[in-house]
This record gives structure tokens, C-alpha cells and sequence, in this order.
């Protein structure tokens, strides 16, 4: 069963995706106080099924992309409730509910969205 719906290729998600897979270091302070450099992990986002759990989502990458993922972050997202006036008077409806999953990868794994467009 396909738990993916579609790559999320907004501004938002593009941004941290972008900033996320330059080849960046950064110091990281521990608890004795030591200092640690550590690489950035690239990171994508996916609309998912609401019903799907990270372990599902995680092997679909995996197998859909041919890479490796380290941790699955989910976000749900409530339907609004959205009105607009025409002529026709005021139309009420609402938007539906979605579920968000934002994927780290292995250091030096990417995925390229746009490999198919011809």
C-alpha cells in the first residue's frame, strides 16, 4: 500500500532542504563541555497518509529512492474552514486534513525530485 501521496516542493520545505544538504559543520557543545564538529543530514519532506506510521513511511523512502533514512519526523495538520463570497452568496466549505513527514537521510544521500520531468 503507497503511504506516500507527493514530495512537498514548497518554499518552506525547499529552504530547509537546501540547508540541510550543503556541506556544512557545525560545533557542538556536550554536557562536560567538550566541543564536536558534526555534519549536516539532508532532510526532505513527503505528504503522507494519515493512517501511515514512520516505520512504513521510512521503508517506502527507502525503497521508492534507493537511500537511507535515519529518523522520520511527523506533522497532522487539521482541515480549515474556508468561506468566499460570490454571487451567488457565501460559499462555506473546508479544506482537508493532511499528515506531513519530514526524512533525514544518511550523510551524502540525495533525492532528486525533478529527475523524471522531460
Amino acid at each position: 500500500m503507497a503511504f506516500i501521496i507527493k514530495p512537498l516542493v514548497t518554499e518552506k520545505m525547499t529552504r530547509i532542504t537546501e540547508k540541510s544538504s550543503v556541506d556544512r559543520t557545525y560545533r557542538v557543545k556536550s554536557k562536560g563541555g567538550e566541543e564536536r564538529t558534526k555534519k549536516a543530514t539532508p532532510r526532505y519532506g513527503f505528504i503522507v497518509r494519515p493512517e501511515a506510521n514512520k516505520i512504513e513511511i521510512k521503508k517506502e523512502v527507502e525503497s521508492l529512492y534507493n537511500v537511507k533514512v535515519i529518523s522520520v519526523n511527523t506533522l497532522r495538520y487539521a482541515g480549515k474552514r474556508m468561506a468566499r463570497y460570490t454571487k451567488a452568496g457565501l460559499i462555506r466549505g473546508k479544506k482537508s486534513a493532511f499528515k506531513k513527514a519530514i526524512v533525514t537521510l544518511r550523510e551524502g544521500d540525495t533525492i532528486d525530485f525533478y529527475s523524471n520531468i522531460q
